[in-house]
């Protein structure tokens, strides 16, 4: 992976990150495709809809249906019949949505599983070698992503532990030919962030993410620990926002400096009649909708808002058709 900056405004940064299975322009949105597949959409939908790399799960991925098969299978771009990029996400976020199914310690996490309540154990080595299995362009380092709320005592502890955790990951990498990025945690603490992405930055990163934040605390108090990083991340590589995907909090982070992004945010609220628009949010399920004729979007030309009506998406989301789903993503 290489990485270049080809203009800036402000802390803001237009660049572009260089693949073997191709360019990707920055500031980027990637979609997640946690299961192998971006729900609703074929990849050719995803290309031709401009998405230029996705995200898929390692957590998810091991379980079903196995690195080993995906593998067998050619990998997870063969796999999902993906061309271009693919960045997994180690677990971590896991460790946050299934604190109901899991224990940590300094070894790694012990998760029953949501399938069946079998014990899976996930650490920084077991991680990073499903994420090589699978092939992706994009590694990142098994973290615990902290969750909102903490102290600050308990969120420089969990901070501190996925700093342990990120220098295994990199000896687990050990020069494979994917890229690798650490993880700064410390929840909204920007002290503590700032102590996290020094830390790592010692350790030479491909590029630096930031979790543990779109997990329920405000705005204000995502964009103080952004400007807090501002100074800090180097400027040669890339800053990718973990989960974030809502407009306002996408150019938020844009002007903070951030170049990548994911979110399940479009996907999900498509299948339940959510559409993002130039003009707002649009809830389809709304009844002014029902005998409206006019597009979705009035100013975008993509498939769906040049040959649908408002009145035709609302019908198939009130009747439950798949058609809706996949018109409602793109």
């Amino acid at each position: 992976m290489r990485f270049e900056i080809e203009n800036t405004d402000g802390a803001a940064r237009a660049g572009r990150l260089q693949f073997d299975r191709g360019e990707v322009p920055t500031p980027v949105f990637m979609p997640v495709g946690t299961a192998a597949t971006v729900k609703a959409m074929t990849p050719a939908m995803l290309a031709q809809a401009g998405s230029r790399m996705v995200l898929a799960n390692t957590f998810h991925l091991m379980i079903r249906p196995g690195a080993a098969l995906i593998e067998q299978c050619g990998g997870l771009h063969r796999f999902m019949n993906w061309e271009r990029p693919i960045l997994t996400d180690s677990g971590g976020f896991q460790v946050f949505s299934l604190q109901k199914l899991r224990t940590i310690d300094e070894d790694g996490v012990r998760f029953q599983s949501p399938l069946d309540g079998e014990e899976i154990f996930l650490s920084a080595e077991s991680s990073l070698a499903v994420q090589k299995r699978l092939g992706a362009d994009v590694l990142t380092c098994f973290d615990e992503c902290t969750p909102h709320g903490v102290d600050e005592a308990e969120a420089a502890k969990s901070m501190e532990r996925s700093l342990r955790w990120a220098g295994r990951s990199q000896d687990a990498h050990d020069g494979h030919g994917s890229a690798l990025f650490g993880i700064v945690q410390g929840g909204v603490y920007p002290h503590l962030r700032r102590r996290s992405a020094r830390a790592l930055m010692a350790m030479d990163f491909d590029g630096y993410a930031l979790g543990g934040l779109a997990v329920g605390e405000s705005d204000d108090e995502r964009n103080r620990v952004l400007d807090a990083m501002a100074g800090v991340l180097p400027q040669n590589k890339p800053r990718y926002l973990m989960g974030v995907g809502a407009p306002h909090d996408i150019v938020a982070g844009v002007k903070r400096g951030m170049d990548m992004f994911d979110c399940v945010i479009p996907t999900r609220n498509a299948r339940t009649g959510f559409l993002y628009t130039r003009r707002g949010l649009l809830r389809l399920r709304n009844a002014r909708y029902r005998d409206d004729p006019s597009p979705p979007d009035p100013d975008c030309a993509c498939y769906t808002c040049k040959n649908f009506s408002r009145a035709y998406l609302h019908h198939l989301d009130r009747c439950g058709e798949i058609l809706g789903c996949i018109l409602n993503t793109l």
